[in-house]
């Protein structure tokens, strides 16, 4: 069988469009040919080849409707997505002019809070500033306070202690108020005693009664005093201690000098006796200096040639020879001194 040949119909379907400045233009769509079958041209058909040919020209016809309908279809919707476009077109224009708006007033709010900001931002700042400040004396009070704390404490406990020892010196107040009392009593009865030994002594009694002296017996009375010279024998000689003690057990001290007349004196009452190297007086080394028993300092430096270079010297006088500075230790007579008595 030669092969069919196949005619080709074209479909022409015009539509009008109505564009904003309304003006009529016609548009013409061309689609795709249509295969159809020719009949042949060479022979004369079978009845059967007939019917298939006209079978044929059907279906091309039903499809050429077929696609005429679709291309309809396609156009209507073309035509309703352009109206719908145009339509959200003036809806987004319209949109746009509000959020434009919108926008316009949001710029000036946000310039508004820009200003706002920034002013809040100046006054954050000082009270950043201020904060920190606070913050410092808090800390400083803070630490004072525990000092002041730390510090009321201990006077708390000083208060306390002190408390307590003005309690025992209470008690020991009237312990010693009642020693005191007791000791003024037998100091009393001692002065008595005294007085009357005194008496004795510089009164004794005699034949024609009383008979009072400025110095007791043993004693010479030159100036205002009584003194005593001790020449004992080298066996029962003191060292400068020693020979104090004696001189306080006869209501006396070792003797001090003042001036030259005196310390003239003094020299007299320490002869020259066999096994006595001097007598014992009342000036030693302490701190560097000379000083007499009383407390005062030698103000005559050339009464001793020797300088005190250490404390544990002391001075010695005798007959014929300046004062000599010797250790305090050795052992010496020594020369008892004490007030005369007014008669």
């Amino acid at each position: 069988m030669a092969e069919d040949e196949v005619n080709y119909a074209s479909v022409v379907i015009k539509t009008k469009k109505q564009p904003q400045s309304e003006a009529k233009i016609e548009k013409e769509t061309v689609y795709d040919e249509v295969k159809v079958n020719k009949e042949p041209t060479q022979g004369p058909l079978s009845d059967k080849a007939a019917e298939k040919c006209r079978r044929y020209q059907q279906l091309a016809c039903c499809f050429g409707i077929l696609c005429v309908l679709l291309v309809l279809s396609i156009i209507g919707v073309c035509v309703y997505l352009h109206e719908s476009t145009e339509n959200e077109l003036n809806k987004l224009k319209s949109n746009q002019r509000i959020l434009l708006e919108e926008i316009q007033n949001l710029t000036k709010l946000n310039n508004i809070f820009s200003s706002d900001y920034e002013n809040l931002t100046v006054k954050f700042d000082k009270l950043t500033v201020a904060s920190t400040a606070l913050e410092n004396n808090i800390t400083m009070l803070t630490a004072e306070n525990q000092n002041l704390t730390t510090a009321s404490t201990a006077l708390e406990n000083n208060i306390t202690t002190l408390t307590a020892e003005n309690q025992d010196l209470r008690r020991e107040r009237k312990i010693l108020t009642e020693q005191i009392e007791t000791m003024e009593k037998t100091w009393n009865e001692q002065n008595v005693s005294r007085a009357q030994w005194s008496v004795d002594q510089y009164c004794p009694k005699g034949n024609k009664g009383r008979s009072c002296t400025s110095c007791q017996d043993g004693w010479k009375k030159q100036f205002s005093s009584c003194y005593a010279y001790n020449d004992a024998p080298p066996s029962d000689q003191r060292n400068w201690e020693g020979a104090r003690e004696n001189c306080s057990t006869k209501n006396s001290d070792l003797a001090v000098v003042f001036d030259q007349t005196e310390k003239d004196y003094v020299n007299t009452q320490s002869p020259v006796i066999k096994g006595i190297q001097g007598y014992w007086i009342g000036l030693r080394a302490e701190g560097g200096k000379w000083r007499w028993i009383d407390g005062s300092d030698l103000t005559n430096q050339a009464w001793i040639q020797q300088q005190p270079a250490v404390d544990g010297q002391c001075v010695t006088s005798l007959q014929g020879r300046e004062w000599e500075s010797v250790s305090c230790d050795e052992n010496n007579a020594w020369i008892c001194e004490k007030k005369a008595l007014s008669v």
